[in-house]
């Protein structure tokens, strides 16, 4: 295996502090992805640079040019506080001719804003909850079509940023509070869409051109009682403490209706195709208890902890985490190679 030089973009909050080995994963918790790439890397015998990266774009120019990295691992979600603004520093490494790990500038346009994507999946018949935009500035004016229970979420955020169990509304005046408190607390607009009760079930892609589809990982919350709707709020995904607390987990998806089990694959890839993804995504599902699949989002370079849904799903298949991060450089160089 080749040694690469390996040019990791991070937020600057996150990157590994010298002694991080050493620090229990409770402190490490806010920063295990970054810590989890870097030193895995370096295991693998690569040359790893962490870039913190936050308001300023001339940092990457300079670190590109006195660096000369083989490829860059991107670990941003956002730039300037803007989750739309990640495509522009990924088309910035392919105006330098950097290759680069993760999706492409125009998957993240297309899957980051949740409208956008939901009307591709319409227009191909995949079957996503119904929905409708509230624009900031706009009275909240809900479409007859459009019934409750219903869930309320930012356009564009993601990582559950604003959800809690006060998303799921049930009238009209609960409708209009909470998308204004996406609109006040989160800064953007807002979408709601219908609630659908059941299973909350994960599926990685992995690849460029050949792709391959991870198996499926479900969210588990076993303190909730058998009558409370299984939501990821913002405490679920990012809160150790009230994880422990309430057993949050995420487990293999087992005992999935057999016609469930053999299409998720198929549609999970299908999906992955439609909004232009690359490199890497974890496409997230309801299965209501009727057995049918309601695809709820498509999310480019998901968390990729070892201690998380993709790399777990990678190792129920046989990816150990150094593998599954060798691909994932593997995937950049060929996909750079490609638009060559």
């Amino acid at each position: 295996m080749k040694k690469l030089r390996v040019l990791a973009l991070m937020h600057p909050d996150l990157v590994p502090p010298p002694d991080a080995a050493s620090m229990s994963p409770e402190s490490r918790f806010a920063f295990k992805t970054e810590h989890d790439v870097v030193s895995t890397l370096q295991q693998l015998g690569h040359e790893v640079r962490a870039l913190g990266v936050q308001d300023e774009l001339h940092p990457i120019r300079d670190a590109v040019e006195e660096f000369r990295p083989d490829v860059a691992f991107n670990l941003l979600e956002e730039f300037q506080g803007n989750v739309l603004f990640d495509q522009n520093v990924v088309s910035l490494l392919e105006l330098l001719r950097v290759p680069y790990t993760g999706c492409n500038p125009r998957g993240l346009i297309i899957s980051r804003e949740k409208a956008l994507s939901k009307k591709l999946l319409v227009y191909h018949r995949i079957r996503v909850p119904a929905f409708h935009a509230f624009p900031r500035g706009l009275k909240v004016r809900r479409p007859r079509t459009l019934g409750f229970p219903l869930i309320v979420k930012s356009l564009t955020e993601h990582s559950s940023l604003g959800i809690s169990k006060a998303s799921i509304v049930r009238d009209d005046a609960e409708l209009a509070e909470r998308v204004r408190f996406v609109h006040r607390r989160v800064k953007t607009d807002a979408i709601a869409e219908q609630f659908i009760e059941g299973r909350e079930v994960y599926v990685g892609v992995l690849g460029n051109e050949r792709l391959t589809a991870l198996p499926a990982r479900e969210l588990v919350i076993a303190s909730e009682h058998s009558d409370a709707p299984t939501i990821a709020t913002e405490k679920v995904k990012h809160d150790l403490e009230y994880q422990e607390r309430h057993g949050i987990a995420q487990k293999p998806a087992m005992d999935l209706p057999p016609h469930v089990a053999a299409t998720l694959p198929h549609l999970s890839k299908r999906i992955y195709r439609i909004l232009g993804l690359s490199g890497y995504a974890r496409v997230d599902y309801r299965v209501s208890p009727d057995g049918l699949i309601w695809c709820l989002e498509a999310n480019p370079n998901p968390e990729i902890a070892q201690s998380e849904e993709f790399a777990s799903a990678a190792a129920q298949a046989g990816i150990g985490y150094p593998e599954l991060l060798q691909r994932l450089l593997n995937l950049g160089l060929k996909g750079m190679a490609s638009d060559a």
